[in-house]
């Protein structure tokens, strides 16, 4: 695989705040195409610190909700500065958390490293993860199903560099177990309190923390386990492109945002602040915050 820059992919750093993190760590070249440094603050006590990363259209939907059609690609027009970054941020992650739903939604041939989103960078983010971060084995891939109905005969499953841990309820554990799931030599099913069929993120967190020892945590969605973590004030961080598009939605077939059935009210709406502001294009790169306390 090459480490080649793609030119077209040269991102402009807009406004830079400071952020908690200390001393920027990208090398040379990681950080040339970013335009900047990227560091993260470290984890609170009992939790994984956990960043968010989506792509929306101006109106902001988050998927064309067509079957064939439903990834982000489609939203970001398979913009290859959003590749870059989604491969940036997997590379700095522990684990990277999808839904079931995502999951069944993205490409067969997909998996969740870096180098799967933005092949063209690969052994660059190969040496960061090892050189810089001490990360030598690629991120865990967390899949979220409470039913335990995920499809196992990806290609995913069988290539011994993803690591699959699939977070599931009793009920679900169960299925996968008959699907043969334990055959699989790079999975694990762990099995939660899943009352009502639901697992509480912060369950999930608990489990990610003590049984794998992950400090930062990459949340690709879907909108509506995201949302889920959001009510929760689970998500430290949001990263979302946004692309130069309109979708747009209708009433009988609705187009889901990145917070999906999960509504706040004036009251307890999440405030953020703003880290940084990037440009490709006419595509833009932002990064926020959670605000504390909630309100401004």
């Amino acid at each position: 695989m090459s480490s080649r820059i793609d030119p077209m992919a040269i991102i402009r750093t807009l406004l830079d705040q400071p952020s908690a993190g200390g001393t920027p760590i990208l090398p040379p070249d990681l950080q040339r195409q970013y335009g900047g440094g990227l560091q993260f603050p470290h984890p609170p006590a009992d939790r994984p610190y956990v960043i968010g990363n989506f792509v929306s259209t101006l109106d902001g939907i988050v998927s064309f909700a067509i079957p064939g059609k439903a990834g982000g690609g489609e939203i970001s027009g398979h913009d290859s500065s959003d590749r870059f970054i989604m491969g940036l941020l997997r590379a700095s992650a522990d684990a990277v958390m999808v839904s079931s739903g995502t999951f069944r939604a993205t490409a067969r041939e997909h998996a969740w490293i870096p180098q799967s989103i933005y092949p063209e960078a690969a052994e660059l983010y190969a040496s960061f993860r090892k050189d810089v971060l001490g990360k030598p084995r690629q991120p865990y891939t967390v899949i979220v199903s409470g039913s335990g109905v995920v499809d196992l005969g990806r290609p995913m499953f069988r290539m011994p560099e993803v690591s699959v841990r699939i977070l599931t309820t009793g009920q679900g554990a169960e299925r996968l177990r008959s699907a043969r799931a334990g055959d699989l030599p790079s999975t694990e099913v762990l099995a939660l309190d899943g009352s009502g069929g639901a697992i509480a993120p912060a369950a999930m967190l608990d489990a990610l923390r003590a049984k794998l020892g992950v400090r930062l945590l990459l949340h690709e969605g879907g909108p509506t386990l995201y949302g889920e973590f959001i009510a929760a004030r689970l998500v430290d961080e949001f990263f979302l492109t946004v692309a130069p598009q309109l979708a747009g939605s209708k009433l009988e077939s609705p187009r889901p945002n990145m917070v999906w059935q999960t509504a706040f009210s004036p009251h307890t709406a999440p405030w953020l602040r703003i880290i940084s502001v990037k440009e490709s294009g006419d595509h833009l790169y932002l990064r926020y915050g959670l605000r504390d306390p909630v309100r401004p």
